[in-house]
């Protein structure tokens, strides 16, 4: 495999406070790599840096070998990076088939290439029944399902997944999995997913990444980064049962 992403030595402040601190990772073609942490350690703001949402304050981000750190969104984007957002935020006066076709709108030129896009990605990501409905009248999965679609139909090769799984229901979160194994499987996009459900963080990535307090704590197979002391005093807890964290 060859590196789709290399971060190196990252750093982000805002004021006086260091979000993102020094925090260095390479992701290869193909692979999940989960990213984890504590609530504030830092996971959004680095998709935040890589995507260029923020500007970065020291650092390089390389994508396909190529420099994007202080490359716009869009031209981002249209390089190949898609993300979706931890709050979602669907065109609500918009169908969920109007949605996905203004996503597809970044690297499509013609109505008819966008319409087959959202076409696509709606039908990838179980969303036909709702396809004419209103984006704001939908349920949490669906408008997640539609983040993912949304964020599918710029055609990325690298696709960012931040807490995707959050407030769903058991059957909702194996569907949820099932998705994200796909977009690899079927799609062959490599993916970074930000996640607390543990249950989706260990069934589907290759590695993770730590961090906590902006800085990196560790970084391996899961089962290695389970069992790493930092990473269950810093975010699972002392009291932590780590076999019952390798087999969520």
């Amino acid at each position: 495999m060859s590196s789709i992403l290399r971060v190196e030595n990252l750093v982000k402040n805002f004021g006086g406070l260091r979000a993102v601190d020094n925090v260095s990772f390479e992701v290869q073609e193909g692979e999940i790599f989960g990213l984890i942490g504590p609530n504030g350690s830092g996971k959004t703001t680095t998709f935040n840096l890589i995507n260029h949402y923020f500007p970065v304050t020291s650092g390089k981000i390389f994508f396909k070998d190529q420099d994007i750190t202080n490359k716009k969104t869009f031209e981002i984007a249209r390089l190949g990076i898609g993300r979706t957002f931890q709050v979602v935020k669907p065109l609500k006066r918009l169908s969920v088939h109007e949605n996905v076709m203004a996503a597809a709108f970044a690297r499509e030129s013609t109505f008819a290439g966008a319409k087959k896009v959202a076409d696509e990605m709606i039908e990838f990501c179980r969303l036909q029944s709702v396809s004419h409905k209103k984006a704001g009248g939908l349920p949490i999965a669906g408008r997640k399902r539609l983040e993912i679609a949304r964020a599918l139909a710029t055609r990325p090769s690298l696709l960012l997944l931040d807490e995707t799984a959050a407030g769903l229901n058991p059957s909702e979160l194996d569907e949820a999995i099932e998705i994200i194994t796909d977009i690899r499987g079927k799609l062959g996009i490599t993916i970074i997913i930000v996640e607390h459900i543990m249950k989706v963080i260990m069934s589907i990535s290759d590695r993770i990444h730590a961090i906590a307090h902006g800085a990196t704590i560790a970084e391996g197979k899961p089962e290695e980064v389970a069992k790493n002391p930092t990473v269950i005093e810093a975010y699972l807890g002392s009291d932590y049962n780590v076999e019952n964290f390798l087999n969520a």
